[in-house]
């Protein structure tokens, strides 16, 4: 007994695909699965290298070390001469640094440089004065002791 061939059945075929489903509106804080492995603290700045919202530690030494270095007379043995020079060179350090990764404190960095060079020029200058007034005085020393001794 043979079945005519409009009889049998076609083959079973693939079960249709269903029309792509809309995207569903998402309420803040109700995800289904964390976005990040890590929980979101507010207020807290990712941690890396290179982020660009992150303020350059050196940047913020430079500032610190310039403000600082006037306040730093007082230490003897260090003094602010020293501390003015820890301004600058680590403000240079940091403006390349932002120039490479973009960070924050381009401003806080020239800021610490140019205020530890106003230290540093105002330091030369009272030592200059200084020297030049024991060599005034010296001379007016020696003026009033040769007069007195020729007499």
């Amino acid at each position: 007994m043979s079945t005519p061939p409009s009889d049998i059945p076609p083959p079973p075929s693939s079960p249709p695909t269903p029309p792509p489903a809309a995207p569903q509106t998402q309420i803040v804080g109700q995800q289904t699965a964390p976005s990040t492995a890590v929980p979101h603290t507010p207020g807290l700045q990712p941690q890396g290298v290179g982020v660009a919202g992150q303020t350059n530690t050196l940047a913020v030494v430079s500032l610190a070390a310039g403000v600082g270095s006037f306040f730093a007379h007082i230490i003897p043995g260090i003094g602010g001469f020293t501390v003015a020079l820890v301004a600058v060179i680590t403000g240079y350090m940091a403006r390349n640094q932002i120039k490479q990764t973009g960070e924050q404190g381009m401003g806080m960095a020239t800021a610490g440089m140019i205020i530890g060079i106003v230290n540093i020029a105002l330091t030369v200058l009272v030592v200059l004065i200084v020297l030049i007034m024991i060599f005034i005085f010296g001379i007016a020393m020696l003026g009033i002791a040769a007069s007195h001794s020729s007499g």
